[in-house]
């Protein structure tokens, strides 16, 4: 594998990490139609465990398959696929080396009434499963952040030691947020800064909207003129929250939308400076064929051709 020099660039970034850690991570950012250039597309699935199986795979029934999401991140050329420990050991053999994989090692479910998550893999088992990072959830504002943030701590630790990268899901939630709070500006860029500060190499946070939810902070925002008037600002501010841009930020592609919206939230992702993109339900839960057509406009997106 030759390493490109903007993926030195950003290899450079990470000073305190050891060979395999910064090898495992030059395998997600040389891997796919976008290797090399420090832009990401990922495949996450574990929807399964959020939403239930139905909700997740009913409106694409093949994706019920395990392989199924394999073989979409392979062809489509992805960076990578990220899932929980069931859905990796069911294709880990069939497609060992195959595409760079990220277990996803807490979860929640949509039967519970506590915002937390459980601890479900290990670093053991992305060793074992040949996996190149680990990924991990915290709810900034949860009345149950601070025992997840000690979690992720254990485990990154862990991670690293054994040539590992992480990736936090930082997704803010709790009695003081609403629904609006939750994806808001000072919000978004509050919970991906704290997933810097905890040692994440790949942070991964919504897309923020123009909402400033805290008003201390919206003294401050007023005050600098922090301009949040388009996506692709608010995207430049967030990034700038992560160590001025010295981490890589990905965002996340929610709730299903149609094509252009799609298209138009990638446009002001790569306009702002974001590393790229992690969708999910937007791409597995079209057919194949669909969805192989959108992920290829998305990486020339971020190629800069569409």
């Amino acid at each position: 594998m030759r390493i490109t020099r903007r993926v030195k660039e950003i290899l450079s970034h990470y000073e305190s990490d050891n060979p395999g850690t910064k090898a495992n991570l030059a395998r997600i950012l040389m891997e796919g139609k976008l290797g090399g250039t420090g832009k990401l597309v990922i495949l996450p699935v574990d929807q399964g465990f959020e939403h239930g199986p139905a909700r997740s795979f009913a409106p694409n029934p093949p994706a019920y398959d395990p392989h199924y999401h394999f073989q979409l991140a392979i062809e489509a050329g992805l960076s990578a696929y990220a899932a929980p420990l069931g859905m990796i050991e069911a294709g880990a053999d069939t497609y060992a080396g195959a595409i760079p994989t990220i277990l996803k090692v807490n979860s929640s479910n949509s039967l519970s009434t506590i915002k937390d998550q459980a601890v479900t893999g290990s670093v053991a088992d992305a060793l074992r499963l040949g996996c190149s990072a680990i990924g991990f959830t915290i709810y900034p504002g949860s009345e149950e952040q601070f025992g997840m943030m000690e979690e992720l701590r254990e485990l990154a630790e862990e991670a690293k030691s054994a040539g590992l990268a992480v990736v936090v899901w930082s997704y803010p939630r709790g009695p003081m947020l609403d629904k609006a709070g939750e994806t808001a500006l000072d919000i978004c860029a509050y919970a991906a800064h704290m997933a810097a500060l905890m040692g994440a190499h790949i942070i991964k946070v919504k897309p923020p909207t123009e909402v400033i939810a805290l008003d201390a902070a919206k003294k401050v925002y007023e005050k600098e003129r922090i301009d949040g008037s388009t996506l692709a600002k608010r995207v430049e501010h967030v990034v700038q929250a992560c160590f001025g841009g010295k981490r890589i930020v990905v965002f996340s592609g929610g709730e299903a939308k149609d094509l252009e919206g799609i298209y138009a939230e990638c446009r002001a992702i790569r306009d702002g400076g974001g590393n790229g993109s992690i969708i999910g339900r937007n791409t597995f839960q079209r057919p194949k064929e669909q969805a192989l057509e959108m992920l290829g406009k998305i990486i020339e997106i971020y190629q800069g051709k569409f």
